[in-house]
């Protein structure tokens, strides 16, 4: 197999385990609070110094359009779960920061996804083969 087609299988491949497990996590995931796109933005901003991070930043995670964030971001301000504040660094830019509420909402919502998440992805791989995997993805992303 040449690098060319190899390369394309192994993309092929991961692609549709991600398709896959992603779609389990979907069925799974614990909507009563918030969905699946809001969990993720709070997720992001969660992982940030002071739970707080630039939109521009935040746009840059997610698997949604700018104007999707946008509107995603209004809603989860107007349920009390972030703050968005004018940038101090650029008057035309934003910042999103997470409520204690949000983090709160965040937290119980996400002790129920890590658990499916363990369910689906823990139960077929062990911790070596975890850890490789998060190591190849991690250095994946970091080619970008």
């Amino acid at each position: 197999m040449s690098d060319r087609a190899l390369a394309v299988a192994t993309w092929e491949s991961l692609f549709r385990a991600q398709v896959a497990v992603m779609r389990t996590l979907a069925t799974e995931f614990p909507t009563q609070e918030i969905s699946f796109n809001e969990y993720d933005v709070m997720f992001n901003v969660s992982r940030e110094p002071g739970r707080r991070l630039r939109l521009r930043e935040l746009n840059k995670h997610v698997l949604l359009t700018q104007p999707s964030v946008s509107r995603l971001v209004d809603r989860l301000v107007a349920l009390g779960f972030l703050e968005k504040i004018a940038d101090p660094e650029d008057g035309r830019g934003a910042i999103v920061l997470l409520t204690d509420a949000g983090y709160t909402a965040y937290r119980r919502v996400a002790v129920q996804h890590a658990e499916s998440i363990r369910r689906r992805v823990g139960s077929v791989l062990d911790s070596d083969e975890m850890t490789h995997l998060a190591q190849l993805c991690d250095k994946l992303q970091a080619a970008e």
